[in-house]
């Protein structure tokens, strides 16, 4: 499955959080997840904490801020929606910076922010700290359908073999002198589609056959070591575990 395949999301260390089995960090994550959205929407101080936490991790993991800050910019569709709702939600009105707005409506705008980016910044840490690969395979140490994460490992692992060929079909219109300006060159265009969608489903044929001639039968061997230790386990759940305490502080 193409041991040297990284995504730019991962940023190589050998950090504990780094060293860290991936079925522990995806469990640890997702905790840290529900801990937050069922944090109560008024207790600023908590989400306050989960912010100190998240950049405790980030510290003890050298992912810096910049290299997080870069990748929230996914975040963006839920800010936008999150400014709109005030604007346009019902209910009591008041007044911020000139504006009417919605006073239940900017409850639900911050709900949704805070809890968003939260989700956001700790799904980047773990992308930042994880192999994609082996993220996957956690996946199914953790016993999730193992056709769905084989699906997601071939997309993954090629993905990029496809980039490649967009690619090189965008290079040889080109030189062709080829460049989309208008509305008339879509034609060219759905033709390259058509064209990459015939290779991609041959090259995916290809690859089938050879994974039978040696010798899949529905399963991927798991060549890593995913064990992982008690010690392990607990280090990973000190996040969602902390969390759950300030949450529980917030229902008092």
């Amino acid at each position: 499955m193409g041991a040297g395949h990284r995504h730019q999301l991962y940023r190589p260390g050998t950090t504990p959080v780094h060293r860290l089995p991936a079925q522990c960090k995806l469990l640890a994550v997702f905790a840290f997840a529900i801990v937050v959205v069922a944090t109560p929407r008024e207790a600023f101080w908590a989400f306050g904490l989960y912010a100190v936490m998240l950049a405790a991790t980030a510290a003890a993991a050298r992912v810096p801020f910049s290299f997080v800050a870069r990748r929230m910019v996914i975040e963006i569709p839920f800010v936008l929606f999150a400014v709109f709702i005030p604007i346009i939600g019902l209910g009591e009105r008041v007044t911020v910076l000139g504006l009417s707005l919605s006073a239940e409506a900017l409850w639900a705008a911050w709900n949704i922010l805070a809890k968003a980016t939260l989700g956001v910044i700790a799904s980047i840490l773990l992308a930042a700290t994880t192999e994609p690969r082996m993220i996957l395979l956690g996946a199914q140490r953790l016993r999730l359908p193992s056709l769905l994460v084989q699906i997601a490992m071939f997309m993954l692992r090629y993905m990029d073999v496809i980039m490649d060929e967009m690619r090189r079909m965008r290079v040889a219109r080109e030189s062709r002198g080829f460049e989309a300006r208008n509305l008339r060159h879509i034609p060219v265009i759905a033709r390259s589609a058509g064209a990459l969608f015939i290779r991609s489903y041959e090259r995916g044929e290809r690859v089938h056959l050879a994974m039978l001639s040696r010798g899949y039968s529905g399963s991927m061997p798991i060549v890593h070591d995913m064990s992982a230790s008690a010690r392990q386990w607990l280090t990973a759940g000190a996040l969602p575990l902390t969390a759950l305490a300030v949450m529980g502080m917030s229902l008092l």
